[in-house]
């Protein structure tokens, strides 16, 4: 989307809640007559705070763009629930307004308190609660020959300047509890910049702590190119956005084995396909091979599993020869009400589910973009006991 487009639609959406929160104001007693000059202490830190992912998103490269970059993300998460809250105790009380104006005067304040204070009491909930990284099981059993493993799968680090190195080395050590065959990483290392993450070299040193008997293996997703953004979206086209050799050097040290549009054997039985990504591919296009193209070489006979970042193209997968596909992406909405909207613009957008006699499982990610909070939805490790009908020939 166009940068011009982005920011207006903020400065639109900031000026509605400086509006709500100055129409309140003007109506609570304590801010009015003399008091009025009180209102600076609610209308000024809020302009100032939305300025901070602006800042972030067009300076130049640098420590103070990604400082600013990480204040941006956070205040964007209480700047999204105070409006949410604004707004909606306002069209609550609607009707309120049929009472006597002094006897009203002071439920504004109460509005305005409510909504600040909700806000901050979701947004630091949320900022810890994204930290708090869950285990997710599903069982799938796939009818063709095979040895039954366990896949851990991982998607969404989303490495920025909002990340904690804790947090990353808490998921590694949760990763080698489950003393997984096979190790999945779908996309979105990272949120579209390599030099925002701060000491990348701690962090591919403790995701090449990761153990698994059969290695570990990653696709990359849409922010895995180097692009600004704008909470979380991007405001340049497709064909500026590049992955770069900071990128791949740091999958490299991590100990990821990338799949770019092949196919690899595991363990002597099962088919692993790696598909680009479906918006960018990391060359400034979105070119890629199709399904049919993907899969053209595979053994029907064995179990087929892809590994792609974005839940898309089941139906051609499965003509394609899949059977079993896994994805990310979605971060299941991230913040409520997100996860409510998620399922309404995807076949699956989160957990197991059969499509079309094809097998789907999609991570709600461990990491975030944009705000880092998570409300209504956890932070993921999805560990799958992958189980296979038949025995394979000995």
């Amino acid at each position: 989307m166009h940068p011009v487009i982005f920011l207006s639609i903020y400065a639109v959406l900031t000026i509605m809640n400086g509006m709500m929160t100055d129409f309140c104001l003007r109506r609570w007693p304590l801010t009015t007559g003399q008091a009025g000059k009180r209102r600076s202490i609610w209308l000024i830190p809020q302009f100032l705070f939305a300025l901070a992912p602006v800042a972030g998103t067009f300076l130049e490269n640098g420590h103070l763009r990604y400082a600013l970059q990480g204040i941006g993300n956070i205040y964007l998460g209480f700047f999204i629930y105070y409006g949410f809250f604004l707004a909606l105790l306002l069209l609550v009380t609607v009707p309120a307004r049929l009472i006597r104006r002094k006897r009203f005067s002071t439920l504004y304040g109460v509005i305005l308190c409510l909504s600040f204070f909700g806000s901050m009491i979701v947004g630091i909930y949320g900022l810890f609660h994204a930290q708090d990284t869950r285990v997710y099981r599903y069982d799938i059993a796939v009818d063709k020959p095979g040895k039954d493993m366990t896949v851990v799968l991982i998607a969404d680090l989303h490495l920025s300047a909002n990340s904690h190195l804790s947090t990353t080395e808490r998921m590694v050590e949760m990763i080698n509890r489950e003393n997984p065959d096979l190790v999945l990483v779908a996309g979105d290392i990272f949120t579209s910049s390599y030099e925002a993450l701060f000491d990348p070299d701690t962090y591919s040193a403790a995701l090449s702590g990761i153990r698994s008997r059969l290695g570990v293996y990653a696709v990359y997703g849409n922010h895995d190119v180097e692009e600004p953004l704008f909470g979380g979206f991007p405001v340049t086209p497709v064909s500026r956005a590049f992955r770069s050799q900071q990128m791949e050097g740091f999958v490299r040290d991590a100990g990821f084995t990338m799949l770019n549009d092949e196919t690899v054997l595991i363990d002597g039985f099962l088919q692993l396909a790696g598909r680009v990504d479906a918006d960018k591919a990391g060359d400034g296009t979105s070119q890629r091979m199709t399904a049919a193209q993907l899969l053209e070489g595979i053994d029907p006979s064995g179990p087929v599993l892809v590994l792609e970042h974005e839940p898309r193209e089941f139906s051609a997968l499965k003509e394609a020869g899949a059977d079993v596909v896994m994805c990310g992406h979605t971060h299941n909405g991230q913040l409520f009400p997100g996860n409510l909207i998620v399922p309404l613009f995807n076949e699956n957008g989160w957990g197991y589910a059969p499509v079309n006699g094809l097998h789907t499982l999609v991570t709600a990610g461990v990491g975030y973009y944009g705000p880092p909070m998570r409300v209504g939805t956890d932070s993921e490790i999805s560990v799958v006991h992958l189980t296979f009908q038949q025995e394979t020939a000995q």
